[in-house]
């Protein structure tokens, strides 16, 4: 009996710092190649590429209103050469430079296990139908807000004006000055 707890107890002593370390490595910052793989898993730069083609898109449509606005005053190839100017700019913009500029944000706000436990997500059969499904998600989302956003922006639009519109009447008067009194 005598020797078996004498073996229990070399066990669990030998146990300890294993048991300690597993839990502290998980603990530990998440190191650069982590969030490399991490990134990696997620098909960050394909979803980068893509997020910049729906940006283009909309600023496609932002120019075409611009100049639809003002096409008397503007040349017959308005659109396409304000069109080529922001896809030049969206090819030029430098990803890999971008990808490399987010590694230490997730190391400040993600350990090594977490890491660990997001590619194993996103390596898994759900992660990847979320990554597949994510940008018709967010493009359909993001269409469903629209006209709450839409509503939003007119309202900051209108107070905005207002606000300047005073400005210009008593430029003293703080923004402040007309907020309700609190009680």
């Amino acid at each position: 009996m005598r020797r078996l707890l004498s073996v229990v107890s070399i066990c669990f002593v030998l146990a300890c710092p294993i048991l300690s370390f597993a839990q502290t490595a998980a603990d530990a910052p998440a190191s650069k190649e982590d969030v490399e793989r991490y990134l990696e898993a997620m098909h960050s730069h394909e979803m980068m590429k893509q997020m910049m083609g729906a940006m283009s898109q909309s600023m496609h449509q932002t120019t075409h209103d611009l100049c639809a606005k003002d096409k008397d005053q503007l040349p017959a190839d308005c659109e396409a050469r304000a069109n080529k100017i922001m896809d030049d700019m969206v090819k030029d913009l430098p990803l890999d430079e971008m990808m490399d500029a987010m590694v230490p944000v997730y190391q400040k706000h993600f350990t090594k296990g977490d890491i660990e436990a997001l590619v194993a997500f996103y390596s898994g059969p759900t992660g990847q139908k979320m990554l597949r499904e994510l940008p018709a998600t967010m493009a359909e989302a993001m269409e469903a807000m629209r006209p709450f956003m839409s509503k939003a922006v007119d309202h900051m639009t209108e107070r905005m004006q207002q606000e300047i519109a005073q400005m210009k009447k008593d430029p003293a008067k703080k923004p402040a000055d007309n907020a309700p009194a609190s009680n």
